[in-house]
């Protein structure tokens, strides 16, 4: 019987060897399915796997199998590097949806027809000259606006060409509290009917960590230059530019007089050459008349190389003052800028920079875009220009908007926003498509009282995604809506857009409003007891929470919760606030009507 049994057990193992190994395998089927590992698997899913992977298969002894699957690693996947090559970059547009006709004039100008019954005529215009069918020599477009720049810190207004990066790093929030930790003195200026003193609109100070190939053949005071330096770099209404040192608020080096005042934002060169560019905001200083310029300095020994005259003689407005903040394409050497004079210029610099032989020059030449909009009469243009890759976004004082391909100078689109804009719009790429977001103000329309219109429209297309709307005060020279750019939030706010409204319930007052980015609809709303010019500055702490500094007329600096709109902190910075403040890590530095440059800690 033993041997019967011996023999049963004997026919029976083969089975049971299969059934183990089949079950095995399929388990092993299913977990591999289950985390995606088996080739198939992808493409069931319709998962396209991402072509930089790689997987490399090396032989092994049986003796060594279960060692070797212990200890392989899996090669880390490396992301494609975004191409900085601009004909890479480019995109090809079609005329929108609103787009009637194009017609070619006597004068070599050309005007575009909507549907709205809007007309744009352009002129392109080389050595001042039409530019019949004028084709660019070379391509322009930008990156994502994390590629912008090549430094660290904030090097144009709002930091990037989305115009969404008004601070740099991160921050340590434990107390939510802000410190005055050091003031730097400044002066004013009477001009124009008018007193001047401190930081004005837009006014967002630079911030600048240099190389130190770079900080070493410029004329930084020596003992900072074995420093771990981040320069503020502040150009203001008493005329001059002030360099100083963001921890201790010292000169860096001497201030640079450029003799008329700067109202707007300066910019220095995103590829950390020592190059500042800077506009003009008056043309008197105390009795003394200048003309306007767009100026370039060479920041190795502060000296002016190159300008613009504002007042243009083919521009048809002959004001020539410059608050917009310009914009550089680091990848074609390309300077793009927006006058009150109602010209668009772009200018390639032919720049040489020679670090060993600590010089650099420039040899600009330059290409402009001029215009006439039917909506209105009014030229000029204050707010800053925005750019999707070769697609560039600016408003003006007579309420158009405008999308034109850079290259072409030719407009994609034009939108009605119904009176002045000088907020500057700002962009955002989502899977959705290309967005921009922007609001106008009460000027033009006259008061007592009128709209502000918040709204996002399509980049691409100019059509209007939503619109909001808010009652404000008409006031002669100091306009009530939005004459702040707004927060595009991004991480854990990304889902809403901030906006700061000035005299939306009274001549004094404002309003802080956080909009749903898909719908407009309201988030939260609050009442600011001072109205406010001062662009909201987002940043990010280090635990990943945004926060939001805001600064108003009455001299208050606001740390904000931009979940809720309520503040956290609240301090005093001696005077109305028109500039809008910049952060580096945890420093917030601003200008104000008090005449001083104050630094801010955040604790």
């Amino acid at each position: 019987m033993s041997n019967k049994r011996k023999n049963k057990k004997n026919n029976v193992l083969p089975v049971l060897i299969v059934t183990l190994t089949v079950l095995v395998l399929a388990l092993t089927a299913m977990i591999l399915m289950n985390t995606e590992k088996l080739p198939w698997a992808d493409s069931a899913k319709g998962t396209k796997p991402l072509a930089t992977s790689t997987s490399t298969a090396t032989p092994v002894s049986s003796s060594t199998a279960a060692q070797s699957q212990a200890t392989q690693t899996v090669e880390p996947v490396i992301e494609p590097s975004e191409s900085t090559n601009p004909d890479e970059l480019l995109i090809s547009w079609k005329n929108p949806a609103s787009f009637v006709g194009k017609t070619t004039l006597s004068d070599g100008s050309t005007q575009k027809s909507y549907k709205d019954g809007g007309k744009l005529r352009y002129w392109p215009l080389v050595n001042n000259k039409t530019a019949k069918g004028y084709k660019p020599p070379y391509n322009v477009a930008f990156g994502s606006p994390d590629m912008y720049s090549e430094l660290e810190g904030v090097t144009t207004f709002r930091g990037n060409n989305f115009r969404t990066a008004p601070s740099w790093g991160t921050s340590s929030v434990k107390e939510k509290k802000l410190e005055i930790v050091w003031t730097h003195d400044i002066g004013a200026v009477s001009g124009v009917g008018s007193y001047w003193p401190g930081a004005g609109w837009t006014g967002q100070p630079l911030l600048v960590h240099w190389s130190d190939e770079v900080k070493n053949i410029m004329n930084i005071n020596q003992d900072l230059k074995a420093k771990d330096l981040v320069e503020v770099i502040y150009p203001v209404f008493d005329g001059n530019v002030y360099f100083l040192d963001l921890e201790t608020g010292k000169a860096s080096r001497p201030k640079m007089n450029i003799g008329f005042t700067t109202k707007g934002t300066g910019m220095v060169d995103p590829r950390g050459y020592p190059l500042f560019y800077s506009g003009q905001g008056l043309n008197e200083n105390n009795g003394k008349t200048g003309a306007f310029k767009y100026r370039i300095f060479d920041l190795i020994n502060q000296k002016e190389i190159f300008s613009l005259p504002g007042k243009d003689p083919v521009a048809f407005r002959s004001w020539g003052a410059n608050d917009s903040s310009a914009i550089l394409n680091r990848y074609t050497d390309t300077l793009i800028d927006c006058g009150e004079n109602g010209l668009v210029y772009k200018a390639k610099l032919n720049t040489k920079f020679d670090k060993a032989a600590g010089t650099i020059s420039i040899n600009p030449t330059v290409t402009k875009y001029r215009y006439k909009s039917s909506y209105s009469a009014d030229q000029g243009i204050e707010s800053s220009p925005a750019f999707y890759r070769n697609l560039m976004y600016f408003a003006d004082n007579g309420g158009t908007i405008q999308c034109i391909d850079i290259n072409t100078l030719e407009p994609v689109w034009i939108y009605k926003a119904g009176d002045d804009t000088d907020s500057t719009i700002t962009l955002e790429e989502t899977a959705e498509g290309v967005f921009l977001y922007t609001a106008n103000e009460i000027d033009k329309r006259g008061g007592p009282k009128g709209n502000c219109n918040i709204r996002k429209l399509n980049a691409l297309t100019g059509e209007l995604v939503w619109q909001k709307d808010y009652s404000c005060f008409y006031q002669s020279y100091i306009n009530g809506g939005a004459l702040a750019t707004p927060v595009l939030g991004k991480n854990d706010i990304s889902d809403i857009v901030i906006f700061n409204l000035a005299l939306t319930g009274s001549l004094s007052d404002g309003t802080l409003v956080a909009l749903d980015k898909k719908t407009g609809k309201e988030v939260w709303k609050r009442h600011l007891e001072a109205y406010s010019w001062s662009s909201p500055v987002d940043f990010k702490s280090d635990d990943g929470k945004t926060y939001v500094i805001l600064c108003d007329f009455l001299g208050n600096m606001h740390l904000i919760d931009p979940k809720t709109g309520q503040d956290l902190d609240k301090i005093s910075v001696g005077g109305n606030v028109e500039a809008s403040p910049s952060i580096y890590n945890d420093m917030v530095v601003v200008g104000t009507y008090a005449k001083k440059i104050y630094g801010v800690k955040i604790k």
